[in-house]
C-alpha cells in the first residue's frame, strides 16, 4: 500500500512555510530578482551584458538568477531595477485589521 503523504495549506509565503528566518525578505528578494531576471530576459541581454550594465560580476549575477539570495540587499535590488529601466515605488499602507500580523509585499504593475 502506497505511503500517506500529508498535504498542509501554503501560508502564501514558501519560506515561512519551510520555517527560514526572515521569511517576508526573502519572499521580497524573491520576487524583485525574478523581475530582475525577467527584464534581462526580456532585452535579450546575456548575463555578461547585464552583468556590465549593473556592474556586478558575471558569475554573482549567475548566482542572483538561480535564487542566491543572501549576497543582495533589499537596497540593492531596487538599483538593479532603476538601472534596468524600472521605476520602484514603495507604498506603506495602514493595516485594516490590527489582529492580523501585517506583511510586507512586491506589488508588480
Amino acid at each position: 500500500m502506497a505511503e500517506k503523504i500529508e498535504v498542509y495549506p501554503s501560508s502564501g509565503n514558501v519560506f515561512a512555510d519551510l520555517g527560514l528566518p526572515n521569511p517576508d525578505e526573502l519572499l521580497v528578494k524573491a520576487e524583485l530578482t525574478h523581475r530582475i531576471s525577467e527584464i534581462i530576459s526580456a532585452r535579450q541581454l546575456t548575463e555578461t551584458e547585464a552583468s556590465k550594465l549593473l556592474e556586478i560580476d558575471r558569475s554573482k549575477l549567475s548566482a542572483l538568477l538561480r535564487g542566491k539570495l543572501s549576497d543582495f540587499s533589499i537596497e540593492i535590488l531596487f538599483r538593479f531595477l532603476n538601472i534596468l529601466g524600472s521605476n520602484v515605488e514603495i507604498h506603506v499602507v495602514a493595516n485594516s485589521k490590527p489582529d492580523v500580523q501585517a506583511q510586507t509585499r512586491i506589488v508588480m504593475a
